[in-house]
């Protein structure tokens, strides 16, 4: 492995990470993606200050009706302002139970009811499958606001990784179709671009969790073998206009290979009128976020939370 300046805090657990993952068994790769989110998050949410409940709700037009988990903040007033949460894991991996404790921590932190989305995985569902789930639990968080006790005119979106790629994906679809308006969206080392053509992913090879061959094949996954023309609701890089999208805040890490589509993504926003808020967080790498303990991780997680919170209450 390259010499990387990691954090401190960070070098110790670098060489436990795995940098290869075993696409030709999904199901067993997902099994030890879970496991290994699990580990380094154990326990429950803090029943005194959070209750959560499970719903199905009607999923895309002719598609299968779509699981969420619902996180209700001991401290939200009625109505309250709601936030829709999408699992981050390559469009391939993760679910609503491995990010389980992040997305009741998110709620907490922002005072908000909080839905998080159980997305169709590719490669056995591939887009549009998951982006359409996630737009449709926007849809029905909106429909369903005086039941749900929330305010339908404060709603944002957040996700990490893929579930930063989806969250851009559907802030592009809402716009686009006339949908449910958002008014932040936060988008956590987000997965954007499937040219793979910036100088981080090109340099990142092997670094921990995600590097430029995990990259490869989780778009050829998520896109198919011979996707033709991408659409920017599957790739939100290539969006030409990104006018009239809510305000961004974005989260990269140096030693991530979607480091720079994350950065560049954020300056176009910004050229084309849309406010965004960029923390770039030295010494890290794409995850590793998942050592809770290291200073670095517990501000990218409280300063997120923070401009969420913000533009949900002020």
């Amino acid at each position: 492995m390259s010499d990387y300046a990691y954090d401190p805090e960070l070098a110790d657990i670098v060489p436990l990470l795995p940098t290869v993952i075993d696409w030709s068994d999904i199901g067993q790769a997902r099994a030890n993606m879970e496991q290994m989110i699990l580990d380094a998050a154990p326990g429950d949410p803090p029943a005194d200050q959070i209750t959560f409940e499970d719903a199905t709700i009607p999923g895309p037009a002719g598609a299968p009706e779509v699981f969420v988990r619902i996180y209700r903040p001991m401290a939200a007033t009625t109505p309250s302002p709601a936030l829709l949460y999408i699992h981050g894991g390559g469009f391939c991996f993760g679910s609503v139970e491995t990010e389980h404790l992040g997305a009741a921590s998110t709620a907490i932190g922002t005072n908000a009811v909080t839905v998080s989305v159980e997305y169709r995985l590719a490669p056995e569902h591939p887009y549009p499958a998951g982006v359409e789930d996630c737009y449709a639990a926007l849809v029905w968080m909106a429909n369903e606001s005086a039941s749900l006790g929330i305010d339908r005119t404060r709603l944002a979106i957040t996700g990490s990784s893929a579930g930063g790629g989806l969250s851009a994906a559907v802030a592009l679809m809402t716009r686009d179709r006339g949908g449910p308006n958002l008014c932040f969206q936060a988008l956590g080392i987000p997965e954007l671009d499937d040219r793979l053509d910036t100088p981080s992913m090109r340099a990142f090879t092997d670094t921990p969790l995600w590097n430029r061959p995990n990259a490869e094949m989780s778009w050829r996954c998520y896109l198919g073998e011979n996707p033709g023309e991408v659409s920017a609701y599957a790739a939100p890089s290539r969006a030409q206009d990104l006018t009239g999208l809510p305000p961004a805040y974005i989260s990269t890490m140096q030693y991530d290979p979607l480091r720079d589509e994350g950065i560049i993504y954020g300056l176009r926003l910004l050229e084309q009128g849309v406010s965004v808020e960029l923390h770039q967080y030295p010494g890290t790498f794409h995850g590793s976020s998942l050592v809770t303990s290291a200073g670095v991780s517990k501000r990218s997680a409280a300063e997120m939370s923070l401009a969420i919170r913000r533009a949900l209450h002020e």
